[in-house]
């Protein structure tokens, strides 16, 4: 396996960690929960250039790269909800945009064709990212500080935005021939 899929792998290993630290009310776990967070946010800067750069893409890297990021940021909301922090709905927005884009890709890859991802995809996952990173380190709610509010904002629009621009994009891809 080399160094871009163990990144990737290891961004889904931060995730039992994460989930098992915020069941815990002390400042040190939700610390550690954040950096733990953080280092899987940073791996997943990295994988995908050090992949590119050293000529090292791979099937399973093409694979595990997206899994590992839904899974981590999709957990981690999760458990922002189950600690009274991130309404639901944002989550499920989230999580239905995921779910839609997913399966036009998967019609695309019946069809031969592969949707890489598109830059509107790549700043919602950088602001969910830094969303979820923030409201770790401060302990506060979406709705309890101003900033993260609008960060909650900028995300659900990015996160619908990406799911139309994908859709529209690819609109060819679930034409009927």
């Amino acid at each position: 396996m080399n160094l871009p899929n163990k990144l990737s792998v290891a961004r889904v290993l931060c995730i039992p960690a994460i989930v098992t630290l915020l069941h815990f009310p002390e400042p040190a776990c939700r610390y550690a929960a954040a950096a733990l967070f953080i280092i899987g946010c940073l791996t997943d800067f990295f994988d995908g250039r050090i992949a590119r750069k050293r000529n090292l893409v791979t099937d399973f890297g093409k694979f595990i790269d997206p899994v590992a990021d839904k899974l981590l940021v999709l957990t981690t909301l999760i458990m922002l909800i189950h600690l009274g922090k991130m309404p639901a709905w944002i989550v499920i927005v989230i999580l239905c945009r995921e779910l839609a884009v997913d399966g036009l890709r998967m019609v695309a890859v019946t069809k031969g064709q592969v949707i890489a991802a598109g830059p509107l995809g790549k700043w919602k996952t950088a602001c969910q990212m830094v969303l979820i990173s923030a409201m770790l380190i401060l302990n506060l709610g979406v709705f309890e500080a101003w900033p993260l509010t609008v960060l909650a904002a900028v995300v659900v629009i990015l996160t619908l935005g990406s799911a139309v621009d994908y859709f529209v994009r690819n609109a060819a891809v679930l034409a009927e021939k």
